[in-house]
């Protein structure tokens, strides 16, 4: 009324039940998350504290992204997490861009390297190990590739080798 606020509503994100869970386990693999959100600054920090972020930024628009990505790329290897069209440019900068498939638009799931289709972001830290583990298998296959072939060489130097090894190595 004329004298004093008579009600106050108000409306804000809220964190998914499973946003922590996802961000220890990114934090368990050595990896820092930053949020760039074209939300209030207030709002993104609060967020922030409650989900263990190491950095967050608010008022974000595509180009701020784009540029806070294109920052972060020059120290070191950067996945973005979008869903949205706002989200499009950094997730194209972005050494891996993740799209959240279910909520997402669909800019943001075409620009983007994976697409999650369930919006889980725990599957984020399991593709992650995977892609480690896929990556020392393949160390493994190559090294032992040319080590097969070292032997070879060596065998065939020292008159030892045959056609049938050339065919094996």
């Amino acid at each position: 009324d004329e004298t004093q606020v008579l009600a106050l509503f108000a409306v804000a994100d809220t964190l998914k039940s499973h946003s922590r869970e996802a961000i220890a386990a990114l934090h368990d693999l050595g990896i820092q998350i930053v949020m760039l959100s074209g939300d209030n600054p207030h709002t993104v920090q609060a967020i922030a504290a409650q989900a263990g972020l190491d950095d967050a930024r608010g008022n974000q628009l595509p180009e701020d992204k784009l540029q806070v990505i294109e920052s972060l790329a020059r120290r070191g290897i950067v996945g973005m997490v979008g869903d949205g069209i706002n989200d499009a440019p950094a997730l194209a900068r972005a050494n891996i861009g993740f799209a959240m498939g279910a909520a997402g638009s669909d800019t943001a799931i075409e620009t983007a390297d994976v697409a999650l289709m369930d919006d889980d972001l725990r599957k984020i830290a399991r593709f992650v190990r995977l892609s480690q583990a896929t990556f020392a298998i393949l160390q493994q296959n190559i090294a032992l590739a040319l080590g097969i072939k070292a032997i070879f060489l060596l065998l065939t130097v020292l008159g030892y080798g045959t056609m049938w090894m050339a065919v094996f190595a």
